[in-house]
């Protein structure tokens, strides 16, 4: 019978995977509740990407979820110090922690806010051999000062992408927010309200459901073959 990849001259077969259901759903699944870090991007004393992300760590919590918030006062800017800063440690070592995360941000001019960016910039895409955001989940949220709008939401989706992460379909964007929470903080009953329930119910299904084969899930036949590759000339390295 004819190899599968006779007519793919280009591909390592020792590398090129034909992806199965079994390595998706055989394997050990976790017991704890999914971990979920929360993100916001305004330092206001009445911030309301903050009241929307503490809205959304009650409802998670209340779907099982292990939630924790990175307050974003006196993070430094991106490589402004070192890595050993102890707010940069800190996110970092949330981000490490983390199953799937919330990023909230406020629109300014159209786009998310630096306080959002810069914390997202101090997340490392690789630390060696360890990718603190890859194949973890993410669901993006905006508030808005005027009418709805999407374009922080789209740029935190074009993100999470270069995060490599799992960004869920669903998203939440609160028109107007400065009317949508009372004087507690609470958010009030709406359509809003609800779209965000909605999103944290998302949430929490798809870290439950791709947590434990998040590592299949990202495992590309480039990486494989590019790994392959740099041990092949370490050992030729080590050979002279």
């Amino acid at each position: 019978m004819q190899s599968p990849n006779a007519d793919l001259p280009h591909i390592a077969p020792v590398h090129f995977d034909r992806p199965t259901l079994a390595r998706l759903v055989d394997v050990p699944r976790a017991a704890h509740p999914p971990r979920i870090l929360v993100l916001y991007g305004s330092v206001r004393e009445r911030s309301y990407s903050r009241l929307l992300a503490e809205e959304a760590g009650r409802l998670l919590q209340a779907m099982g979820a292990e939630v924790k918030t990175f307050d974003p006062a006196g993070l430094p800017l991106p490589d402004s110090v070192t890595p050993d800063h102890p707010k940069v440690h800190e996110l970092r070592e949330l981000a490490r922690w983390s199953e799937g995360m919330v990023w909230c941000s406020p629109e300014r001019h159209g786009a998310m806010t630096a306080i959002m960016k810069a914390q997202i910039d101090w997340i490392p895409l690789s630390e060696g051999a360890v990718r603190p955001t890859q194949g973890k989940t993410l669901a993006v949220m905006q508030v808005s000062g005027g009418s709805q709008s999407f374009n922080a939401v789209n740029q935190l989706r074009v993100l999470g992408r270069w995060m490599r992460m799992l960004t869920i379909p669903n998203q939440s964007s609160v028109a107007k927010a400065y009317q949508e929470f009372d004087e507690a903080g609470r958010m009030k009953p709406s359509a809003f309200y609800e779209r965000v329930v909605d999103v944290m119910e998302e949430l929490v299904k798809f870290t439950l459901l791709t947590r434990d084969a998040a590592a299949y899930l990202v495992d590309r036949y480039s990486e494989r073959r590019e790994s392959a590759v740099e041990a092949e000339g370490r050992v030729r390295l080590a050979a002279i």
